[in-house]
């Protein structure tokens, strides 16, 4: 997708043409259809000036380019605002900006008059995405882009040309001048330290419907993880390896995804419910030895079928730390959540406590809202949902995570462009639930009603070994809610037939662009 053109257009007769750029919106929406641009005049008219029929031309722009004579521009994108600067000797310089993550289109009534004369009329009358183009990667193009095709204006009075084209023979065309041509004597090119390389999207994609990128090929760190997926099936080596229907990668636009899909039934691991295409680190370690795991990923699905009263209903754990001995708890989880019908979710953190004595039937989570609501928040009746959290993340938004252990402390960091960053801590080693009178008011809302109030070991989950989890943990099973109204989400599995609930939306899907693991660090503040 193009957020901009820069195009000369002359008609057959006139000496002068025009100048003109336009801005094509990022579609809200999996539909692209809909797009459209809207289009500035720069020396001339702008796009939306066209002939009463197919051999009627508006009048010569008086202020018009002719061809062979040159003209200049500059483009330069600086925190998000694009500023535009033409140039011509003989005419006058001309300015402009446009903000490319934060968009003025994002309802029908911000629709343009000229988008309503020119693209409304074929259907083309999409709405942006609040965000315009943040957060994606683009790329410069330069040279000849010719937008006279041959193609049956009927099909698209904006786009199809109607042009000869000597059924496709390029000498004929050129011979009688079915064609474009520019000449340029000089260009530049200035790009950021900090951007990312787009070098590695061109290689990536030589030959790409012939070819695989698996995931190792774009988080490196597979060699130090093996995977859970869906179905049942473990795999230890993760080098130049995927599976189809539960880990392989995509691209989205200039970048690289690394996708984890897993459905809300299928066969899974023997201290769970539920399904997961998970990473499972295999490096072990205690709190006191440390460890640091980072992700930047985006959820591009969660289970539309559940139970509203139940807290796992709708959600899914991107990110996980996970006991290996012990009562194998966890004392990190990372949840998104998402109501259907909404169009904002949750990101939350829990944390669950290594049971004191040997009965671990009384373990409990406590949650943390990162944005949005903490696990706790839930609907009265099985269709009834909480309002939507306003400052929640939606699905295909980013965010990332930073799980940082040293000496026993666990350092979180959460960011996501527009939302302020999160940080928190919690003690690993030493126990802030060690007696009944400190279980906190939501464990006693959601817990302790259905017969899970134990307390925790003084010295919590202090040398234990552990180890991470990334990657999609479904939290919505198809187990009754009567059996436990915290984890028992009651969704749609279709008898555990995958493909149908993948069908039906009755699956959750995770995509990761970055992530790291390695040793624990010292954090910023400390001493």
């Amino acid at each position: 997708m193009n957020h901009l053109k820069n195009i000369l257009q002359k008609f057959p007769g006139h000496t002068k043409g025009s100048v003109f750029w336009n801005y094509e919106i990022n579609t809200a929406g999996d539909d692209n259809s809909k797009r459209w641009d809207y289009s500035y005049p720069i020396w001339g008219y702008d796009f939306s000036v066209v002939g009463t029929d197919k051999n009627t031309y508006p009048p010569e722009p008086e202020d018009g380019i002719a061809l062979g004579e040159e003209f200049s521009y500059e483009v330069k994108v600086k925190d998000g605002i694009m500023h535009l600067t033409f140039s011509s000797e003989g005419h006058e310089t001309k300015t402009f900006t446009k903000n490319l993550i934060a968009s003025e289109y994002t309802k029908d009534s911000d629709i343009p008059k000229q988008v309503q004369n020119l693209f409304v009329p074929i259907g083309q009358d999409g709405v942006e995405r609040v965000k315009a183009y943040a957060g994606e990667g683009l790329f410069f193009k330069l040279g000849c882009y010719n937008q006279t095709n041959g193609k049956d204006p009927k099909v698209n009075k904006v786009w199809c040309s109607g042009a000869e084209t000597y059924g496709g023979d390029i000498t004929k065309q050129y011979a009688d001048g079915n064609y474009a041509e520019v000449w340029f004597k000089s260009a530049s090119i200035e790009i950021s330290d900090d951007a990312i390389s787009n070098e590695g999207y061109f290689k990536a994609n030589d030959g790409l419907s012939k070819k695989i990128v698996y995931p190792n090929e774009v988080i490196p760190f597979m060699d130090k993880f093996k995977i859970l997926m869906g179905d049942g099936t473990n795999e230890d080596n993760l080098i130049n390896f995927q599976d189809e229907n539960f880990f392989y990668t995509v691209i989205d636009g200039t970048r690289r995804w690394v996708v984890y899909k897993t459905p809300n039934s299928g066969v899974t691991s023997k201290n769970s419910s539920n399904t997961r295409t998970e990473l499972h680190e295999k490096r072990e370690w205690t709190p006191e030895e440390g460890g640091k795991l980072t992700g930047t990923c985006k959820v591009m699905q969660v289970s539309v079928s559940g139970d509203a009263r139940v807290a796992a209903s709708y959600a899914t754990v991107v990110g996980q730390i996970h006991s290996g001995e012990g009562h194998e708890n966890e004392p990190l989880k990372i949840f998104y959540k998402k109501f259907p019908g909404h169009t904002k979710g949750s990101v939350f953190w829990n944390y669950e406590i290594n049971t004191a004595g040997d009965d671990n039937s009384g373990r409990w989570d406590y949650s943390t809202a990162v944005w949005g609501n903490d696990m706790s928040v839930i609907g009265k009746t099985k269709d009834d949902y909480p309002a939507e959290p306003k400052d929640g993340i939606e699905l295909g938004e980013e965010f990332s995570y930073e799980v940082n252990v040293y000496k026993g402390i666990m350092y979180l960091t959460f960011k996501s462009e527009g939302h302020e960053t999160k940080t928190f801590t919690k003690n690993l080693i030493k126990s802030e639930y060690v007696n009944k009178s400190d279980i906190p008011t939501q464990v006693q809302k959601l817990f302790v009603p259905i017969g899970q109030d134990g307390t925790e070991r003084a010295t919590a989950y202090s040398g234990e070994l552990g180890y991470f989890k990334q990657g999609a943990y479904n939290q919505t099973n198809g187990k009754s809610p009567e059996k436990n109204m915290v984890w028992c989400a009651g969704a749609e599995t279709y008898g555990g037939d995958i493909a149908k609930q993948y069908e039906n939306g009755c699956y959750t899907e995770v995509w990761f662009r970055e992530a790291t693991v390695g040793l624990g660090t010292p954090p910023a503040t400390h001493k």
